[in-house]
């Protein structure tokens, strides 16, 4: 494993002795492997692989496993380059790459162009190029990087979403429109970044927008059509958010008629935010969708007093209808920005002798979560790295506990808030190995200063109220990546990482695992140990998703997009003034040395053994 040099950073010995202790076990390595665990994902969510990558998550239960084992630990260090392709577009390259028999099918940041590649041939030539030129104005109103997350495809099209609102199936043979459905509004600030999810005929979509005062939703667009079929609000009344007979949460806090209105000040839930630009995940057995629902706004607490349903959270949905079943909110009045719209990973497993149905969620405000997918219940929740924002999760109301000391507001400055609005982890995926028992999370180590201000919606326009300046976590690294036992409650070894892990994680059956960093290395490592087993240097900063395939000639190939950016990255993808400590949102201050490590860009890379 690689050790960086720490950056200098000043913290009270008390802070810094409590925060140490909490994550101690993430500063060593295990000298051994952990033994396997009876842990795996429902095999109508996970089915075998058979050698393609058709979504991002790579299935419903989003585990972004691959059963292919021809690169393993002991040959892994001579892969090579296969071919690169060039994306044409120097923004933040955030997408996974889809393969569909011997197609390859990527996205492009802003203006969303969608390539189809002919793996069959030398060199993978362009087999189509689609270009849906959308409204140049959306660039101005995306929070944070013009990025797009990936396609998914189903049934012979490819769906996609565009910055300026519009959901797009694509003839996957021809690149041909077959429809486009525009469900989004840039004159309000809404955009689209996030990556659909095709389940049994729907599209789901989510809109973002929460920095401009955007009100939340969850979409199912009609696969053949894209008529919408039904639409869910995740603030104001029941029956905008969904919610009937069926909606039964585990605990009281989440109980009540219309707590999407009452938990909120006259009129604010309809520019309180809840945006879903995050990841779903889907049981067929449950016919359940899971999705997280995004900050409130505006950041400034003191502007919204209330638990400020149902922002923050997670639902569970009926597929068929949308019908909210139950929800849990991860950060009630959520302080910090801190969301809650990451993937979710779900298992069965064994829990306390009994068996559960499970869904894993790393959350933004630091907690790994273990909740019972089936009710909400809270399992388990433990801090996976740095954090003082709260003292942990109450078990029995299912409530985070603040820490009164990191309470934000109007005209109070507040120090040393660990994780930072971009959470202990944000959107960057990790992977779950059911060979190791292990999830492998790319995340964050950043704290910051907080500062609540006066601010006014005016449609279209930041709604923030709040100066933030973000700098350095415990120890100097901005980025760690994780391996977490999920039996254990525990990590099994964490890897640093001199700038934040914004990149996605795979995992093989191979057992290796693959991520990228900020300055552009594409890295190899064991499942079992976190060794560096290989590393190459590509042409920009790594924020994408990682996939494996198996190629049309037999053989298994590595893809990742390169090209750095996203909120982490706006300093190079938006030539942003590195002396201006509050530019994008205050992550530039924690970035200022990005520029003197990498360059914009946006190149496709893929590896095979020789």
């Amino acid at each position: 494993m690689t050790k960086r040099p720490s950056a200098p950073r000043k913290h009270s010995p008390g802070a810094l002795a409590a925060m140490l202790l909490v994550c101690a076990p993430l500063l060593t390595a295990a000298s051994e492997s952990p033994p396997a665990r009876a842990i795996s994902p429902p095999a109508a969510a996970a089915p075998r692989d058979d050698g393609q990558w058709t979504m991002p998550a790579k299935n419903y239960a989003s585990t972004r496993y691959s059963e292919l084992a021809e690169i393993n630990e002991r040959n892994v260090k001579n892969l090579q380059v296969a071919f690169t392709f060039s994306t044409g577009v120097n923004k933040g390259q955030e997408a996974a790459p889809l393969v569909v028999g011997s197609t390859m099918y990527i996205v492009s940041p802003f203006p969303n162009i969608v390539y189809a590649l002919d793996l069959s041939k030398s060199g993978a030539p362009i087999k189509w190029k689609y270009e849906p030129n959308p409204e140049p104005a959306a660039q101005g109103v995306a929070c944070c990087d013009v990025v797009n997350r990936g396609a998914a495809f189903a049934n012979g099209r490819i769906f996609f979403n565009t910055l300026d609102g519009h959901t797009i199936a694509l003839d996957a043979n021809t690149g041909q429109p077959v429809w486009n459905a525009h469900v989004g509004n840039i004159n309000i600030g809404e955009t689209i970044t996030m990556a659909p999810l095709v389940v049994k005929g729907k599209v789901l979509v989510g809109n973002s927008g929460g920095e401009m005062g955007v009100r939340g939703w969850v979409k199912a667009l009609d696969a053949g059509d894209g008529h919408v079929v039904w639409t869910a609000y995740n603030t104001g009344p029941d029956k905008d958010v969904l919610i009937g007979p069926e909606f039964k949460p585990h605990y009281d806090m989440d109980k009540g008629k219309d707590l999407g209105v009452t938990t909120w000040p006259p009129e604010a839930w309809k520019i309180g935010g809840g945006n879903m630009w995050g990841w779903i995940s889907y049981d067929p057995d449950l016919n359940l969708i899971f999705h997280g629902t995004g900050n409130p706004g505006p950041w400034n607490p003191d502007l919204r007093p209330g638990d400020n349903k149902w922002t923050s959270g997670i639902f569970a949905r009926d597929l068929d209808t949308g019908a909210a079943k139950w929800f849990y909110q991860w950060t009630p009045h959520d302080l910090h920005d801190y969301d809650g719209i990451n993937e979710q990973i779900l298992l069965d497993m064994n829990w306390q002798g009994k068996p559960r149905k499970v869904l894993i969620r790393p959350e933004r405000n630091g907690y790994l979560y273990v909740l019972d997918r089936a009710t909400g219940e809270v399992l388990s929740a433990k801090p996976y790295g740095p954090v003082n924002s709260s003292k942990g999760v109450d078990l029995k109301t299912g409530r985070l506990i603040e820490n009164p000391d990191k309470l934000t507001g109007t005209g109070k400055v507040v120090r040393d808030i660990c994780p930072t609005a971009s959470g202990l982890k944000d959107w960057q995926p990790s992977a779950f190995s059911p060979k190791t028992g292990l999830l492998y999370i790319p995340h964050n180590n950043l704290c910051m200063d907080e500062e609540g201000v006066e601010v006014n919606y005016i449609a279209g326009t930041p709604y923030v109220g709040m100066n933030v300046r973000m700098i350095p976590g415990p120890g100097g690294n901005r980025g760690a990546f994780t391996a977490w036992d999920i039996a254990a409650e525990k990590p099994a070894w964490s890897l640093k990482e001199n700038f934040p892990v914004w990149s996605g994680a795979v995992v093989t059956a191979g057992d290796v695992v693959f991520y990228g960093t900020m300055e552009g290395w594409f890295k190899a490592v064991s499942a079992k140990t976190g060794d560096l087993l290989w590393q190459f240097k590509t042409s920009s900063g790594i924020i994408g998703q990682p996939i494996t395939y198996r190629g049309p000639d037999g053989h298994q190939y590595v893809a990742i997009l390169s090209g750095v950016g996203g909120w982490a990255g706006a300093i190079v993808s938006g030539d942003l003034d590195p002396r201006d400590a509050t530019a994008a949102l205050g992550f530039v201050n924690a970035m200022k040395d990005l520029k003197n490590a990498t360059t914009a860009g946006g190149t496709l890379y893929v590896f095979r053994l020789p």
